[in-house]
């Protein structure tokens, strides 16, 4: 193999709007001790990937994007085991650079994709349903006969958590932006949904659980619903904090989680859940397998070439979305 290919790559020299976006031919270099090349079939986009770009989240710059894709092995660096060219497999925890047709990723951040899970429906759903689990099974440890909030049932991972929320014996009410996407939620398990837009949410949460609220409100959408979230949960009750698609949640003063009910509060990330190889694989194992099984549909809403991924970031603040979207290398 060559010392280096040239591919095209999304990059970014400043932070900004979408259009900071450029489309580029970069080097890649073979890929170095315990790293492996990949051919990407389809590259995932997530909502992080507009943090970086924003520069809510800091990097330095230029840089590449995106965290996630699927494809092939092309070639091994020293000292991998484990893999051999022609494996089909996936990552989502980085490095940065996912927005391209090809990259250099590290054998330990690597999971082998099974049959029957493509490479779209890999890079569609590795980020969110990776995400789905922790939560659920993790940071919140759901029970048969619980009710929780989850916001943005109709995102990617929305529609993943609510499918497997509903496998698990939960109830879930659902929030979604618009009223298009209130029967996609129901589709998915929910058992009542709510306009976040347009609908009193925190009354209707109050009055399907008698008053009392929810053990647990996932939300990822962030400024615009974390007030109203603290609102629904009963006492004791867990805000999991996961995602800033309406912005940052502003600073506030601790005690308010005294006030309503010795709340607690959590802003888990998923590489906190994964950092360790052994949980990254137990994690995608235990994902494909509710994929495989059927309990968990992928819906992937939208697509995109690679060298339109700023439509893509537009398709994402629009908030109009709906399931995952992927790039087509």
């Amino acid at each position: 193999m060559k010392d280096r290919n040239k591919v095209k790559a999304i990059r970014f020299a400043e932070t900004g709007d979408p259009d900071v976006l450029v489309c580029e031919d970069v080097d890649l270099p073979a890929p170095a001790p315990g790293m492996v090349q990949i051919k990407h079939g389809a590259i995932g986009v997530n909502f992080i990937d507009t943090y970086h770009r924003s520069g809510l989240y800091r990097l330095d710059l230029p840089s590449g994007i995106g965290l996630e894709a699927a494809g092939t092995i092309e070639a091994l660096g020293e000292g991998v085991v484990g893999f051999k060219v022609g494996d089909r497999v996936g990552y989502c925890s980085g490095p940065l650079g996912a927005y391209a047709k090809a990259n250099n990723v590290a054998a330990d951040r690597l999971v082998r994709l099974p049959e029957g899970i493509d490479d779209v429906t890999a890079a569609a759903s590795m980020m969110k349903g990776f995400t789905a689990r922790y939560l659920l099974k993790q940071t919140f440890p759901v029970q048969p006969g619980q009710t929780i909030l989850f916001h943005a049932a109709a995102g990617g991972v929305g529609l993943i958590a609510c499918q497997w929320a509903k496998a698990l014996g939960v109830k879930v009410i659902g929030t979604v932006g618009s009223n298009e996407k209130i029967d996609l939620a129901k589709e998915a398990g929910c058992h009542a949904v709510f306009n976040a837009r347009t609908e009193d949410w925190v009354a209707g949460v109050r009055d399907l659980t008698d008053g009392t609220g929810v053990p647990a409100v996932y939300d990822s959408v962030g400024k615009d619903t974390f007030e109203g979230s603290l609102d629904c949960l009963a006492l004791r009750g867990m805000m999991i904090s996961y995602g800033n698609a309406s912005g940052a949640v502003p600073a506030f003063e601790p005690g308010i989680l005294s006030a309503k009910g010795s709340l607690f509060l959590t802003r888990p990330t998923l590489f906190h859940y994964t950092k360790k190889p052994e949980d990254l694989q137990t994690t995608a194992a235990d994902f494909f397998a509710a994929v495989q099984s059927g309990k968990i549909r992928i819906t992937v809403g939208q697509q995109f070439a690679l060298a339109d991924a700023k439509f893509a970031h537009l398709a994402l603040h629009s908030r109009q979305t709906i399931g995952s979207t992927v790039l087509i290398p």
